[in-house]
């Protein structure tokens, strides 16, 4: 935490100042989000709390599942899509979506002309994973707390 206050608007958490961790050509693809991590400005180590806004065209992540962690996502303001391999469902203010730990891949998406704003909550277990069915990248968390991306056969970015 910045300071001593127990509470903020969330808008006022200073957004990350590097838009994504992917390596590229990912990271590009993450232009257009903005995250405010919640969590990490209270010092929060077992979960994670992103306020993610998603610019028109914009995406959250790539498509991922995690090994390990179990993900929810809330949201507060426009109508995102979310996607997996399922298939796709228009989201609106006031619906949420869980995935547990290697569950089904998802991501999510902004086909609207308006900004979407979603709440991001995911546990934080030490040696997780991520998979990635789209795309050739893989992760492994650290225990530093960091992601390690390589390509799916193991090479580095």
């Amino acid at each position: 935490m910045t300071d001593d206050k127990a509470a903020v608007a969330a808008a006022d958490v200073p957004a990350r100042t590097k838009p994504s961790n992917y390596p590229e050509p990912f990271a590009s693809r993450m232009a257009r989000r903005e995250k405010r991590a919640l969590g990490d400005f209270f010092g929060l180590k077992s979960f994670g709390v992103n306020l993610t806004r998603i610019a028109p065209g914009g995406e959250s992540a790539l498509m991922h599942t995690h090994s390990k962690q179990d993900e929810l996502v809330y949201v507060l303001e426009g109508e995102p899509t979310l996607a997996t391999p399922s298939g796709e469902t228009r989201l609106s203010p006031g619906m949420c979506a869980g995935f547990p730990a290697r569950g089904e891949a998802h991501h999510i998406l902004n086909r609207t002309d308006r900004d979407v704003v979603i709440l991001e909550i995911g546990d934080r277990p030490e040696g997780d994973e991520g998979s990635y069915p789209k795309d050739d990248i893989q992760a492994v968390m650290g225990a530093d707390g960091k992601w390690r991306f390589t390509r799916k056969d193991g090479t580095p970015y």
